[in-house]
């Protein structure tokens, strides 16, 4: 294995970095609430660099997502490509490709998915989708959703159809959710119906997810770091404490674990090998490590990490907010201890 970017990928994560730092500060997010910083959204779209995501692969998307967890920059960047993007460019037909593809990559169309699949949403017998989806991540901004039906169908569904509604919703972090109600839409089936489609999409999915999630507790890590070094206790730096440093290098190593793990789910995925068993990994460690990092983030700013104007408190609520989606640490191990004892099983046999 070998995780060393490519020339290109370099450039699009260093391209990243520097828009994102740039433009995603704290007073433009506190300006922006609980939706999408559009102008930063149409920065990002003009440099490239979600139409950069088909050259870079997933592992590129991967850094790329990590500089955005680093800032909490409230971009649709990691929908738009998963759901979008690298969805259709794997899974759809030659036609769907050339009539979707162009608009998500330069950012006229924004994509999201209404996963995991649910029993809620089901398909009549006239071929139409009925059924709710609670909550979907930037539905508010999105004009087109991946839908996975209960039979783990995948559809391309538009936001403006009449038969399909999307109910702003509230989450910890603040990604213009919203609920999906679908009442009789027909939807475009994506592809061809392809054996093993959700399956791919939903480890691209989660793999894309843990590497923003990295992001994100390396910048909670940064901010406490930052904040025990200047900040003084009885005339020395907090940092000199000897629990300040082990918390603090705990919640390295717990951000290092859910950054390799990431990278090496997204290097199997590129080389087409077999990812499932990593994907969970990955979505594991963003699980049950993110939200120990993000939590000594916050604790180790004491009484100014309760501040909710603060901007550690929104890693906190991405990390958290990440902690569940697309299954929680409980869930996806339960999925990952099933498909090792298939795997065993298949190799006796």
């Amino acid at each position: 294995m070998d995780f060393t970017p490519s020339e290109e990928q370099t450039a699009a994560q260093g391209l990243a970095a520097r828009i994102f730092g740039d433009l995603s500060t704290h007073e433009r997010l506190t300006a922006a609430g609980t939706g999408t910083d559009a102008e930063l959204w149409k920065e990002l779209c003009a440099a490239g660099l979600p139409a950069a995501v088909e050259d870079v692969g997933l592992l590129g998307l991967v850094l790329i997502l990590e500089e955005q967890g680093r800032t909490t920059a409230q971009v649709p960047l990691a929908a738009t490509c998963v759901y979008g993007l690298l969805a259709v460019a794997a899974h759809g037909t030659a036609e769907q490709r050339g009539r979707l593809l162009p608009g998500l990559r330069d950012g006229t169309a924004v994509a999201t998915g209404a996963f995991p699949a649910r029993d809620g949403v089901h398909i009549a017998e006239d071929g139409a989708l009925y059924g709710a989806v609670p909550w979907v991540p930037w539905l508010r901004d999105a004009t087109h959703v991946l839908v996975a039906d209960a039979e783990r169908g995948l559809w391309i569904v538009r936001t403006g159809e009449p038969d399909v509604t999307a109910v702003p919703v509230e989450t910890t972090a603040p990604w213009s959710a919203g609920r999906l109600v679908l009442d009789g839409v027909r939807g475009e089936r994506l592809g061809n119906g392809q054996p093993g489609a959700y399956a791919d999409v939903l480890a691209t999915a989660r793999t894309a997810f843990a590497g923003l999630q990295a992001g994100v507790c390396a910048g909670a890590l940064a901010r406490a770091v930052h904040h025990t070094v200047t900040r003084e206790q009885f005339g020395r730096p907090l940092s000199t404490n000897q629990g300040v440093l082990l918390r603090a290098a705990d919640a390295h190593m717990d951000t290092e674990a859910i950054r390799v793990t990431a990278y090496e789910a997204a290097w199997r995925h590129d080389e087409r090998r077999a990812c499932a068993a990593q994907a969970l990994t990955a979505a594991w460690w963003a699980s049950e490590a993110g939200k120990r990092v993000v939590h000594a983030g916050q604790h180790l700013h004491g009484g100014t990490g309760a501040d909710l104007d603060h901007p550690v408190h929104r890693h906190f609520l991405w990390g958290r907010q990440l902690d569940a989606y697309l299954g929680c640490g409980g869930e996806v191990l339960e999925e990952l201890g099933l498909l090792l004892a298939h795997s065993s099983q298949e190799g006796a046999s």
